[in-house]
């Protein structure tokens, strides 16, 4: 009986096996596969006439264009493809793409190089994939890919490099690279070696930066999303905090919140610094306890379809401020919302940085923390700027100057904090605090827009919030709550 029982199983298992084989078959043979999603493949993704979910062939043929009219006469841009990077001799860490190749040529995938110039338009060189490529890493774009799915003029196979790079480096009086993603593929190059040696080489930043630097409707549409989406999620994981004031478990939610209302990943490791960890600029461990009494300052932001968001809310996962913290709360809190009013075409992120500074140092001396004006005593109070541009990378268009005018299109941070040394310099009471409220800022034709308006940041919102809500996670397992003991 169970000899029969398991050849029942056995043929049941080999017709159901056959049928997926089949149908496999069947679907790959009607659609192709690029080697990332297309409209064909990934319609819940994207629309036809769409490279990338919500951005159209038309709209990166524009982008082209527009980087031609910047790029000088006689010139060549070199754009390589971000490398992948290995956590161990065959386990790759999650590859995400160089954003100046994926805002020219749409592609997602390594290994491909991008050459743009006034005689050629975009000619792609793209990788051959042998079969043991494909068993292991799935399909990728080709030759065919570039021409048909990213509507580049010309493509090329990468081994064609040697063969056909050389002469139009030659032939070019200028030669722009991206100097964070430059490949040994064209670098060793006779060519390109000699184009350095007559300074005839530049950083292509200049202007790529130039051309991302306004978003159009596009990439404001996925810049929304992507504010909203981690909005919802740090409001979901400020809720959860109560139950469980643990950095490990608020970072863990905070990406779980983002990956399922359709983020790909994290735009960077979540800040979760509590108490003292919170004056921690950059605090990246995420593995302490949080006590009682003290603020979680919390800096997350996720990536939709190659647009990235950054917010940072702090709040007492007790569900009150005590009177210190609310104190300095307030000045931040306060600074925070003057310095969005000041966010208008023809204002600077640095006339607003400056306006921030004075402002918080006057209310630092008021609080015994600085004793004089000394600019370097505030600094160790606030060593950052006001904010900074953000699109496709978190510190967006980077060599974009923040003197510069503000246009509308231009989305920047505001984020006024304070990160106070436990160290007896200070004040006893106030030792070991951080704090940093952090929006995102579009900059509108009759003023701007803040695409994280939606989360809450009054004290009497937080506190109400944390006492009235937070109770539906009070019914999570227990043993959540006691994974705090790490």
């Amino acid at each position: 009986m169970r000899i029969l029982q398991r050849n029942q199983l056995q043929r049941i298992s080999i017709n159901f096996f056959n049928k997926i084989g089949r149908s496999r078959v069947y679907s790959t043979n009607k659609v192709h596969d690029v080697g990332q999603p297309t409209a064909a493949t990934h319609p819940h993704l994207l629309r036809e006439g769409e490279i990338t979910p919500g951005i159209t062939a038309d709209e990166y043929l524009s982008r082209r264009k527009r980087l031609l009219e910047l790029l000088p006469s006689n010139s060549t841009a070199i754009i390589s493809a971000a490398p992948v990077k290995m956590m161990t001799n065959v386990v790759p860490y999650t590859f995400r793409q160089d954003a100046d190749y994926l805002f020219i040529t749409g592609c997602q995938q390594p290994g491909g190089l991008a050459i743009l110039s006034h005689d050629r338009g975009l000619s792609m060189f793209m990788p051959e994939a042998s079969a043991h490529d494909v068993l292991w890493q799935g399909a990728t774009a080709g030759v065919n890919e570039a021409l048909n799915t990213f509507k580049a003029d010309e493509a090329y196979p990468v081994s064609m490099v040697k063969k056909i790079l050389p002469g139009i480096i030659k032939s070019s009086s200028q030669l722009f690279h991206n100097v964070n993603t430059a490949s040994s593929i064209y670098t060793d190059l006779e060519a390109f070696q000699t184009a350095v040696r007559t300074k005839k080489v530049k950083d292509s930043s200049c202007i790529t930066h130039e051309a991302r630097w306004i978003k159009s409707e596009a990439e404001l549409t996925l810049m929304r999303n992507s504010a909203a989406i981690a909005s919802q999620a740090l409001l979901k994981t400020m809720l959860h905090s109560k139950s469980f004031p643990h950095e490990g478990m608020l970072s863990a939610k905070v990406e779980y919140e983002c990956k399922i209302r359709g983020a790909q990943r994290m735009a960077f490791n979540p800040v979760v610094g509590g108490g003292p960890n919170g004056s921690v600029i950059h605090y990246s461990r995420n593995d302490q306890k949080i006590d009682d009494n003290d603020l979680v300052l919390m800096d997350v932001g996720c990536e939709f379809h190659g647009y990235l968001s950054d917010l940072t809310r702090t709040w007492p996962p007790s569900g009150k401020f005590s009177t210190v913290h609310e104190e300095l709360y307030e000045l931040i809190l306060e600074t925070n919302k003057e310095s969005i009013k000041l966010c208008r075409p023809g204002v600077s992120i640095r006339e607003i940085h400056n306006y921030s500074a004075d402002k918080m140092r006057k209310g630092f001396k008021e609080f015994g923390l600085l004793k004089d004006d000394k600019f370097q005593n505030y600094h160790l109070l606030n060593p950052t700027n006001i904010g900074h541009y953000l699109g496709m990378d978190v510190h967006d268009c980077c060599t974009i100057s923040c003197n510069r005018p503000l246009e509308p299109g231009v989305v920047i941070t505001i984020e006024p904090g304070v990160y106070i040394p436990a160290n007896p310099g200070y004040p006893e009471r106030y030792q070991g605090i951080g704090i940093r409220i952090e929006d995102e800022v579009l900059i509108s034709e009759s003023g701007c827009e803040v695409l994280t308006g939606s989360l809450p940041k009054d004290v009497k919102q937080i506190e109400s919030l944390l006492n009235n809500f937070s109770h539906a996670f009070e019914g999570e397992t227990s043993s959540m709550a006691g994974a705090g003991s790490y």
